[in-house]
């Protein structure tokens, strides 16, 4: 069935889903894929930010190929009976800026950067959604922002 989503219902959905799957382009051409939290820091264009260390693969592999896709599922979908998919390609920034980690930052974030917005080689990663296609019980569509 077409889809009927917009781009506000699926913000709020990627919003809803704390963890999607980042993956990105290796430097031997491959897929890598990682768990991340969005921390439930996603915009209306359906742009989601990340924090990393600078020294993690993904940063390197986006500082490489900026061209990234994110993965979201909520067990719950139409009626309560399937699962509910996002599927996101879009385009990674890295962002060293204090100000920006200051606007992004939650207190749960604490447990994997100790030192906050102070910490070392933090690096903010901001996916701009490209496209974004769902599947959602029998209906599936695609948003381009």
């Amino acid at each position: 069935m077409a889809g009927t989503m917009t781009l506000s219902d699926l913000s709020e959905a990627m919003r809803d889903i704390d963890f999607a799957v980042l993956s990105t382009k290796t430097d031997n051409g491959e897929i890598a894929g990682r768990p991340m939290s969005n921390n439930r820091d996603v915009a209306y264009k359906g742009d989601s930010f990340f924090f990393s260390h600078g020294s993690a693969r993904t940063v390197s592999d986006i500082e490489r190929d900026p061209k990234v896709s994110l993965a979201f599922q909520d067990k719950k979908g139409l009626l309560a009976t399937k699962p509910f998919f996002i599927a996101v390609e879009g385009h990674a920034e890295l962002i060293r800026d204090k100000a920006a980690f200051k606007e992004h930052w939650i207190s749960d974030l604490d447990r994997w950067f100790d030192q906050g917005v102070d910490t070392p080689d933090l690096v903010l990663i901001k996916v701009a959604a490209k496209r974004i296609t769902y599947w959602n019980g029998t209906e599936e569509g695609e948003v381009t922002p």
